[in-house]
């Protein structure tokens, strides 16, 4: 979102009640963002789960988590509990998906978000703020991939970087934690970041094309 669409948002929406997501964002804060789902498809897929950690002053705030378990609104199958570990009488224990939602927002405010497949997240959480605020999420956001990508650029010119999340990590020097449930990528992702601001070159081994990897 440019600023001239925030401008706008903030004309229209600034005194209502989710002024608090149009105001300018604190300096030196994100708020590394995951979610688990049912699926890889924003359309038909749901929720089960889904995470943030403030990040700020180079640390992770863990003490300061968002995490809530979302029962999602159909059944899903053995694929998705595979991947997750999350079977379907622990999905059912979740909260719906809207108060979830709602709940988040009043968490995040303007933060800036980080994320590795963010844009993903962002389609999947979409028509839920839409329908809770009005109006498109538009916190500024940063991809871990990108940031990755062009500081391997850097390092390496010429040598395509292994986008993967797993890959992103071990090149930086982050144990992956927890993969595959939201706080621990979420915590990852923000490390990482970190790892990223410090100024850590990447170790980048072999030469495969760049990519991100699916969820």
């Amino acid at each position: 979102m440019d600023a001239l669409q925030r401008w706008w948002l903030r004309r229209r929406h600034g005194h209502g009640p989710w002024a608090g997501l149009l105001q300018r964002p604190p300096a030196g804060e994100w708020v590394s963002l995951d979610l688990q789902t049912t699926g890889l498809d924003p359309r038909q897929d749901h929720m089960l789960s889904l995470a943030a950690v403030p990040v700020r002053d180079g640390r992770v705030w863990l003490s300061e988590r968002f995490e809530r378990r979302i029962r999602p609104d159909r059944d899903f199958g053995i694929e998705s509990i595979r991947h997750h570990r999350i079977t379907p009488d622990e999905a059912g224990t979740g909260m719906s998906v809207t108060p979830a939602v709602r709940e988040l927002l009043q968490w995040l405010g303007s933060r800036r978000l980080l994320g590795y497949n963010l844009r993903f997240d962002l389609a999947m959480l979409a028509p839920h703020v839409r329908a809770i605020t009005g109006f498109p999420l538009p916190n500024a956001r940063v991809e871990l991939a990108d940031a990755f990508a062009t500081r391997a650029l850097r390092a390496r010119p010429g040598t395509p970087a292994d986008l993967s999340f797993g890959a992103i990590a071990g090149a930086l020097g982050i144990p992956v934690l927890g993969r595959h449930s939201a706080l621990g990528d979420a915590t990852t992702v923000a490390l990482c970041w970190l790892a990223l601001r410090a100024g850590v070159v990447p170790a980048l081994t072999g030469s495969r094309p760049a990519r991100v990897e699916a969820r």
